[in-house]
Formats: structure tokens, C-alpha cells, sequence
């Protein structure tokens, strides 16, 4: 009997089935990603445009160096979205990335994070219907009460107005003057913006009505055109020439309308997301 290796000893290493490599052999998170998307025919670029993830950013994370995103949590969903862009599962690399950098972060209010950036919410317009309707109202109390007060007066007499016939002795029947036609309501002046929206420029409406959210905007230079908390039942409209930038602090209480378009994206309560929209681009990156 001989003593030595078996046949399936000799085979190759590649005829032996899947095996679990250890994990200092296994490639890094930015190598699989930067696999995935070789394999995918995609570059830089066109990985850049279908995800709105900046260029030095894609280039940091394939290289493992995630200094860039602006922390952990930042780091997490552009792994999301860069896995789903290449063909792969994103939850495998959240679970290395989670591993390698002290667990998942804990989910933290939006509000309280941001509390020192609040700034005082603009006044609210002035609501001119109910104002022309309060008007109306009051103009035709005030010709009623006259006409009342003449009634009271026992006097049968009928002066004639100027450049009307006389009354007749036996007519009782009174003419009243005809109330005003109510003025047609003014359209929302927000809704209207957004409903007329320039295509010369990009439009981007943001609204709490499920709570409040920090939020940050910014244009195309990086010019600041917002940061601070939004309220519940709060909106605010940014425009630009050719981009905005948005951080929304707390997802899942806001709603987006870009270029007169509504966005429906699944955004989480507590979840943090960067978004950029241009001209012409009625879907979130």
C-alpha cells in the first residue's frame, strides 16, 4: 500500500471548489469595487455621472482611503450607491467596512446634530385671499346694515337718485345694490414657482411636512445657499444656473420637487443623503 497524496490532492488549486480565503487574502473593499466596475466596462467618469459621486471621491474610495467622504457616515452611502452602480451587493462591503471601523454608527436626530446651525425660518407671506375675502364680506355687512337701518326709518318716501326714473307712489319693492364679485384667489405663490419653473436653470424645492430636517444647499462655485434646520411644514426653493448641492440631514421627512418634478426616492427617517441636481435632471443621484 503506498503513502502519499490522494488524486484530489493533486488537482489544481482552482478544481477544488469554493473556498474562504482568510481575510488578509481576501482583495480590500476599493479593489473589489474597482474590479467590479473594470469588469462592468464603466470608468471614473461614467460611474461619477450615473451616481452623482464626485471623481476624487471614487478615486479615494478604490484606493481604501475614505478621508474624503467626511466621515463614516458619508463613507457608507457612497459604498451603497457605488455597489449598486457596478452590479454588487451592498450589504457584503457594509458589513467589511462596519468591521474594519469599529461597528455601524448609531443613528443619530437630525436636530439635535445640527442645533447650533438653526437659523430663524423667514416670515410667511401674507395670505391676500383670506384678506379679499374678509374685505367682501365686510362690504356686504355694511349694505345690508344700511339697507336695515333705512327700513327703520318709517319714511314710505322714496328720494330719486340722479339719473335713475322715480319710484312709483304704490311700488314697495326696495332695489339693493348688487354685492361685488369676489376676486378670483391669487395661486399659491409657492406652487406656482415651482409649477413655472425656467429651463434655463436648475429648480429644487425642499419641504418638511413629515418633520423637521437639516439641510444644506449649495451651487455649482460652492456659494452657501442655505445651511440650517428646516421645520416641520417649512419649504425653501434654491435655483442656479447650472447645479445644486443638497445634504439632507434627516431623509425621511423631506420632500423634493426638482424642475417642477416630484422625487420619490425610499429615504429613511435619520438617514443622511447627497444629492446633486442640474438642469433638465428630474431624478435624485
Amino acid at each position: 500500500m503506498s503513502i502519499g497524496n490522494s488524486p484530489e490532492d493533486d488537482r489544481p488549486a482552482d478544481d477544488l471548489g469554493p473556498v474562504d480565503l482568510p481575510a488578509q487574502d481576501r482583495p480590500s473593499i476599493g479593489r473589489v469595487l474597482q474590479q467590479a466596475r473594470i469588469e462592468s466596462g464603466l470608468t471614473v467618469d461614467e460611474v461619477s455621472t450615473a451616481t452623482r459621486v464626485r471623481i476624487p471621491i471614487i478615486h479615494g474610495i478604490e484606493q481604501d482611503d475614505f478621508s474624503r467622504c467626511g466621515g463614516d457616515v458619508y463613507a457608507r452611502g457612497h459604498l451603497r450607491t457605488l455597489a449598486r452602480a457596478v452590479g454588487l451587493d451592498p450589504a457584503e462591503l457594509l458589513e467589511r467596512f462596519d468591521a474594519d471601523h469599529g461597528g455601524r454608527p448609531a443613528p443619530t436626530p437630525a436636530a439635535p446634530l445640527f442645533e447650533a446651525e438653526r437659523i430663524r425660518p423667514e416670515p410667511r407671506r401674507p395670505n391676500w385671499t383670506a384678506a379679499m375675502v374678509a374685505a367682501i364680506v365686510a362690504v356686504i355687512g355694511f349694505v345690508g346694515f344700511t339697507a336695515f337701518k333705512g327700513d327703520d326709518g318709517g319714511d314710505n318716501s322714496r328720494t330719486p337718485v340722479a339719473g335713475s326714473g322715480s319710484t312709483p307712489a304704490g311700488d314697495t319693492t326696495k332695489s339693493k345694490p348688487n354685492p361685488p364679485k369676489p376676486a378670483d384667489p391669487k395661486p399659491d405663490p409657492s406652487g406656482s414657482a415651482i409649477a413655472a419653473v425656467p429651463q434655463d436653470k436648475v429648480t429644487v424645492k425642499v419641504s418638511a411636512p413629515d418633520g423637521r430636517s437639516w439641510i444644506s444647499a449649495k451651487d455649482l462655485n460652492g456659494r452657501t445657499l442655505f445651511d440650517g434646520t428646516l421645520e416641520q411644514g417649512d419649504s425653501k426653493t434654491f435655483q442656479d444656473k447650472q447645479q445644486i448641492d443638497l445634504v439632507l440631514g434627516n431623509a425621511g421627512a423631506i420632500d423634493l420637487f426638482v424642475n417642477g418634478k416630484a422625487i420619490e426616492d425610499d429615504f429613511q427617517p435619520g438617514q443622511i443623503e447627497r444629492l446633486t441636481y442640474t438642469k433638465g435632471d428630474p431624478q435624485a443621484g
